[in-house]
């Protein structure tokens, strides 16, 4: 090796210069939070915004889809962006993407105009996460990097937590167009911050000149399959159900589309010199693993938030508001346990945390078998509790173990990667759950029904049990017995709904435990420095 290359490969790749490095993932976390935020704090406005808008609530979920297409198509591309713009230019053209896209989303005056701008804010939010887990693996050494990781998680994941919280109190008190304000003050902060603080350093800077002056080759046909494969299957996953899946022509269409420039892209990808996203890292042991667990994590995260809440206010009669704040003790929990799972993964061969975290998160979901029609805001709250203890020591362990082994110049294409991996889990894991919600309700509502037939002791005495609170309530006895009727079918509506989302509960536990010995499968990480990195300072 040349005196050159060896002075290149031990030269510093830090985000922090002279300052102290935990500064730079404090900072780097605020757009996150602002980022995640985002994310789950639309769900619970889309009534309002379909109201607002006279729009109808198919309608009105585009609002979502079209933010996570665009999200999907931006992300694996981003390592490749940062290595031509830069990674600190690129991380900022982002921030003020999303910032000006929420800004705008909140004035917006038609549904159109809103998809358009929630089009603008995926695309600026989707590079944002690739290039603060990017300057977060060269800024800090391997055996702090965990610990980073952490402070970074509770971004990540508190944020999904508090979302529909802040969601519920500011539509429910003000109006739908603040949950896309907030963001504003937030990423005027982080572009500051970022200007001030973060620096680019000066090996980063050269590779992209040297890879400019070779002369700017952009690979369109990988990144048209990366678009096509990725956007038309978050089409398919987001509104499959909504159109009766493969019965719609729609659905299908972007089925098809999706599949095909799948098995086109691989090849592709495979065989360019200079690939828009690196197929490669996903067929190494140690990657290809850790964005399978990525995956799962995605999904159980993702999933569970958003059925918690949507199971409270259509079964339960939660609000917004109450719902969200079910889910606050969990957040807190999960808060207080990041730190520990830092030091943890220091200590800790991850793999074996990511199997007691896994293990943790299928008990949860086992409990939340034994949900009734009467459970209570204690048993939410703590059922929430339960899996926030084991999320922790999935997300920091398998965001440090998939860096491991990977050279330096590999930061950004992994950091893109990974992402996908938990984005994509996500949209999987929801897509699933509310699949199997809508046709096991309908299963478990024919088998109730069937035990309303006219002969049954059992349906006769419920019967005149509700008519006579109906008497009682001053009701006459033909419209009391009517109103019974009624109530009866609402009722066994409420129980059906219940129990098919009991089945998710159960489907999810055996699907998590299943992936528990995945985790042996991992690499362990080898003490020190990694090869051809001089760690910086910490």
């Amino acid at each position: 090796m040349s005196d050159a290359a060896t002075a290149q490969g031990s030269e510093s790749r830090s985000a922090a210069g002279g300052r102290n490095p935990w500064l730079i993932a404090i900072v780097v976390s605020i757009a996150t939070f602002m980022l995640v935020l985002d994310t789950s704090i639309a769900n619970v406005a889309l009534r309002n915004i379909a109201g607002s808008l006279a729009a109808g609530m198919d309608e009105s979920t585009w609002v979502i889809t079209t933010y996570l297409v665009a999200n999907s198509v931006i992300i694996p591309v981003s390592g490749w962006l940062t290595s031509v713009i830069g990674r600190k230019r690129y991380y900022m053209i982002c921030v003020a993407t999303f910032t000006l896209a929420s800004l705008l989303c909140g004035l917006a005056p038609n549904l159109p105009m809103l998809i358009a701008f929630r089009i603008l804010q995926g695309l600026g939010g989707g590079g944002m996460a690739p290039s603060e887990q990017s300057i977060l693996a060269d800024t800090f050494p391997p055996e702090k990097r965990s610990q980073a990781f952490a402070l970074y998680g509770i971004a990540v994941i508190v944020a999904p937590t508090v979302g529909p919280t802040v969601g519920g109190w500011l539509t429910d008190n003000f109006s739908w167009h603040w949950i896309f304000f907030i963001n504003v003050p937030f990423g005027i902060m982080s572009l500051a911050l970022v200007q001030w603080l973060v620096i680019e350093p000066g090996i980063l800077e050269r590779e992209r000149r040297e890879r400019l002056s070779k002369g700017l080759k952009v690979d369109w046909i990988g990144f048209i399959l990366v678009a096509m494969a990725l956007g038309c299957l978050e089409v398919f996953l987001d509104e499959g159900q909504r159109n009766d899946w493969f019965a719609s022509t729609f659905i299908t269409t972007f089925a098809v589309i999706s599949a095909v420039s799948f098995l086109l892209l691989v090849p592709w990808e495979w065989t360019r010199r200079d690939p828009i996203v690196d197929i490669r890292l996903l067929f190494s042991r140690q990657f290809g693993m850790s964005f399978l667990v990525m995956m799962a994590v995605g999904a159980a995260l993702f999933s569970t938030t958003q059925l918690m809440p949507q199971l409270q206010q259509t079964t339960f009669d939660y609000t917004a508001t109450l719902s969200g704040l079910s889910m606050m003790p969990g957040g807190i929990v999960m808060l207080l346990l990041m730190p520990v799972s830092g030091f943890a993964a220091g200590v800790v061969q991850p793999r074996y945390l990511i199997m007691m975290g896994m293990s943790v998160v299928a008990v949860a979901l086992w409990h939340m078998t034994s949900l009734t029609p009467d459970a209570s805001f204690s048993f939410f709250a703590y059922a929430r509790i339960f899996m926030m203890i084991g999320l922790p020591f999935l997300f920091i362990p398998i965001s440090t173990a998939a860096y491991v082994g990977l050279p330096p110049q590999k930061t950004d294409q992994a950091s893109s990667l990974i992402n996908v991996a938990r984005n994509l889990g996500g949209s999987i894991g929801v897509s699933l759950s509310n699949t199997v919600i809508a046709q096991n309700t309908q299963f478990h509502q024919s088998v109730l029904v069937g035990h309303t037939a006219q002969s049954s002791d059992t349906y006769q005495q419920t019967l005149r049990q509700v008519t006579d609170h109906f008497v009682a309530e001053g009701s006459p006895l033909v419209e009391a017995r009517q109103q019974a009727v009624g109530w009866i079918g609402q009722e066994i509506g409420r129980q059906a709904s219940l129990l098919a989302y009991v089945d998710v509960f159960f489907y999810c536990a055996i699907a998590t435990a299943a992936l528990v010995p995945l985790a042996l499968l991992l690499r362990s990480p080898k003490p020190g420095p990694a090869k051809g990195r001089d760690s910086p300072a910490v």
